[in-house]
């Protein structure tokens, strides 16, 4: 096991009387593909969202051990931007392209937070700030290529085809040279054919060294992609282990059946 990039700990989180999120632990070790699946309303979003500093959790720990700076980060009370920066980056359930924008916009949107120009240099037009747009335009071409999207970049991102603006989304995540890349539900809405395209896209990713945790619903996608697995009912986390530890859980079969089953 390579050094864990992500380690939660004791992670609460309580909406008013309801508790979404209830003492759950997870890690994610360096170069790994990690899932977390659940039932609907298991609170696998919820735990997106307080990772990513969207929610603020109610107890618990977010540390992310950043390879770069060899230092681990506690991610509790940043917001998201700040989040993003340290080296976590998402995709969403429900696609949030900028619709109107072109895709190598929307990629270039993406390398925003490694950028140093100000709003001085941006008006100034200095040499510095347009060597560093002519390298954020070149790398959002080369991510581009990496997704299989180089042929739509001119194009509306709201005009790409559904399976294309799922990996556009992606796309521009990995904009943001992510130590950790979270994809949540990536496969949603896709037909077959997009669901192995997208398999393939992130084996190809994984394989470059890149770590990864998901929430999806394609048991499939997730049984085929995974090297661990963590699996929540009602905010709790209620098994972990290898695909194949995941696939013959008691507790797991329950959750997801509603019935008893022999162990």
């Amino acid at each position: 096991m390579h050094q864990p990039i992500l380690q939660v700990a004791g992670l609460t989180m309580d909406f008013g009387g309801i508790r979404a999120l209830n003492n759950l632990d997870l890690d994610v070790s360096e170069g790994e593909i990690v899932a977390l699946i659940g039932p609907n309303g298991a609170g696998k979003t919820t735990f997106f969202n307080c990772v990513t500093g969207i929610y603020k959790p109610t107890k618990g720990s977010i540390d992310l051990f950043h390879k770069k700076k060899n230092r681990q980060i506690s991610l509790l009370g940043m917001k998201p931007n700040q989040v993003t920066e340290q080296g976590l980056a998402r995709t969403f359930q429900n696609i949030r392209l900028f619709s109107q924008m072109t895709v190598l916009e929307n990629v270039m949107i993406g390398r925003h937070c490694r950028t140093k120009a100000f709003i001085l240099g941006a008006l100034l037009r200095d040499k510095k700030t347009m060597q560093e747009e002519d390298e954020i335009i070149q790398t959002s071409h080369e991510i581009l290529t990496k997704i299989g999207l180089q042929r739509y970049e001119n194009e509306i991102a709201k005009n790409l085809p559904y399976g294309a603006q799922r990996r556009l989304e992606i796309a521009r995540a990995l904009a943001t040279e992510p130590v950790l890349l979270l994809l949540d539900e990536p496969a949603a809405g896709m037909n077959p054919q997009e669901t192995i395209e997208l398999v393939n896209l992130i084996q190809e990713i994984a394989s470059e060294g890149q770590s990864i945790l998901l929430i999806e619903h394609d048991m499939k996608l997730v049984m085929s992609l995974s090297e661990r697995i963590f699996v929540m009912d009602y905010g709790k986390k209620i098994a972990q282990g290898t695909p194949e530890e995941i696939r013959n859980n008691p507790a797991v079969i329950k959750a997801y059946l509603g019935e008893e089953v022999d162990a």
